[in-house]
C-alpha cells in the first residue's frame, strides 16, 4: 500500500506507526497560524514532498509490478480480471482525501492488499485537498469527513464525472482537553460558539466560567482544507469555514493530539477514532446540544460508540464517506476494493481503528448502491 499525499504549504513529513499509532504512514501539512499560541512536540525530520511510504504489505515483489493508473479515465489497465491474460498485472487504486477517513481506508487496504495483486494509493491531504483531485481525475476514490456540497455536485456535473457516494462508517468530533484540567468535564454548544467564533473575546477558561481559572485557552484544531474544520465551523458557528483564528491548525490530527496531550490549558476537536487511540493522553468533555430561545439546557452527552451511532452525541456525529468516480467502477479492481469497503467483512476493522461501524441497514444500502452501478456500467458496454 503507498501512503502519500502532496504537501499543502509546507514539507511533508513521514510518520511510522507505533503499536498503537493511527498512522502507518501519511504526509503532514499545516497552515500558518495567526498567533499560534503552544509549539506541539517536534515531529520526525522531514522528507522530500514527493517521497512515499510502502506498508509491510507492500513490501513484497510485487511492488516491483505495480502500475500507476490514470484515475477515472474510461480505459481500464490490463489486468486478468480485464483482460483474460495469463500473466496478470498489478494495478494502482488511489484514494485522497480526508484524514480522518485515512486510518479506516488504510486498514481496508491492508486487508485488500493481503489478497489481491492490487495496490492502494492513500493520500491525505485533507477532505478539501482531496475533492481537487478527484474533481481534476487524479483520484479514484475521494474520502470525505463531510457530506459533497452542492458547488460541486455542479462542478463535477459541468467536468462531466459522475459519482457514486457510499456512507462507509460514523464518527463523533471529541471536544478534548489534558489529562490535568480538573475544572472542565462538561461544555455547551454556546460556550464552543464563545471560543471559536471569528473575533471571539474569550481569552481564559475564567471568561466561560468565573468559577475556573484565570489560564490561557490554547487552541487546537484541523486546518482550513479540512472536512473536519467545515463541519465543525458549519454546527458550532453555524456558518462554514467560519472561525476563530488565533489557534494552531493541522491536516494531521495526531499533532492536535500532541498538541492538547502536551498543554494543560488546551482545548480542541479531534475525531473519535483519534482520541480512542489515545485516551491516556486526552480527557473528552460531555457536550450539550443547542438550545433555541426559552428551552432548557439540554443534558450534557459523552462521545461514546453508542451516542455516536444513535445520534444522540448531536451535533458532532456525522457519517465518514468514500465517493468514487463512476468511470473509475469499469476497472475490476476499482469495483472489487469498494465491495470490499462496504462488505461484512470489514465491518470489524473500523472498530479497530476506534472508529463507528455503521448500522447494517445502511452498510446494505451502501452494498446495494455500488452493485447496482457496478451493474449499470457493465450492461453500458
Amino acid at each position: 500500500m503507498i501512503l502519500g499525499g502532496n504537501g499543502w504549504r509546507s514539507a511533508a513529513v513521514l510518520l511510522t506507526i507505533g503499536a498503537a499509532g493511527i498512522f502507518s504512514g501519511c504526509e503532514v501539512k499545516s497552515t500558518p497560524v495567526v498567533t499560534p499560541p503552544s509549539t506541539p512536540p517536534a515531529l520526525t525530520p522531514p522528507v522530500a514532498a514527493n517521497e512515499t511510504a510502502k506498508s509491510g504489505v507492500e513490501a513484497n515483489a510485487k511492488a516491483d509490478s505495480v502500475k500507476s493508473t490514470e484515475p477515472g479515465t474510461s480505459e481500464p489497465p490490463k489486468t486478468t480480471e480485464s483482460t483474460g491474460s495469463a500473466a496478470a498485472e498489478s494495478a494502482t487504486i488511489s484514494a485522497e482525501g480526508s484524514s480522518t477517513v485515512y486510518p479506516i481506508c488504510q486498514s481496508f487496504a491492508v486487508e485488500f492488499e493481503k489478497k489481491s495483486k492490487h495496490t492502494v494509493s492513500i493520500g491525505m491531504q485533507g477532505t478539501g485537498g482531496g475533492y481537487k483531485k478527484f474533481v481534476n481525475r487524479q483520484a479514484d476514490i475521494w474520502n470525505a469527513s463531510r457530506g459533497i456540497d452542492p458547488k460541486e455536485v455542479k462542478e463535477l456535473a459541468e467536468k462531466g464525472i459522475e459519482w457514486l457516494e457510499l456512507n462507509i462508517a460514523v464518527d463523533g468530533i471529541v471536544i478534548a482537553v489534558n489529562p490535568k484540567n480538573t475544572w472542565c468535564s462538561n461544555i455547551t454548544c454556546e460556550q464552543l460558539k464563545q471560543i471559536w467564533e471569528p473575533d471571539s473575546k474569550v481569552k481564559t477558561w475564567s471568561d466561560l466560567d468565573s468559577s475556573w481559572p484565570a489560564q490561557p485557552i490554547l487552541l487546537y484544531g484541523a486546518d482550513s482544507d479540512s472536512g473536519t474544520f467545515e463541519y465543525f465551523t458549519e454546527v458550532i458557528n453555524e456558518k462554514k469555514k467560519a472561525t476563530n483564528t488565533n489557534y494552531t491548525p493541522a491536516a494531521n490530527d495526531n499533532v492536535l493530539v500532541q498538541g492538547i496531550a502536551a498543554n494543560k490549558t488546551a482545548l480542541g476537536y479531534i475525531p473519535f477514532g483519534y482520541y480512542t487511540e489515545n485516551t491516556e493522553k486526552l480527557k473528552a468533555l460531555g457536550v450539550a446540544d443547542k438550545t433555541k430561545s426559552g428551552e432548557a439546557q439540554k443534558p450534557f452527552v459523552e462521545p461514546t460508540e453508542e451516542s455516536i451511532l444513535s445520534g444522540e452525541y448531536a451535533p458532532l456525529a456525522r457519517p465518514l464517506y468514500m465517493y468514487v468516480n463512476k468511470n473509475s467502477l469499469k476497472r475490476p479492481e476499482v469495483a472489487a476494493f469498494l465491495k470490499f469497503a462496504v462488505s461484512k467483512e470489514s465491518q470489524s476493522l473500523i472498530g479497530k481503528r476506534g472508529f463507528v461501524k455503521v448500522k447494517e441497514a445502511d452498510r446494505q444500502k451502501a452494498a446495494g448502491k455500488l452493485e447496482e452501478a457496478i451493474t449499470e456500467l457493465s450492461s453500458a458496454k
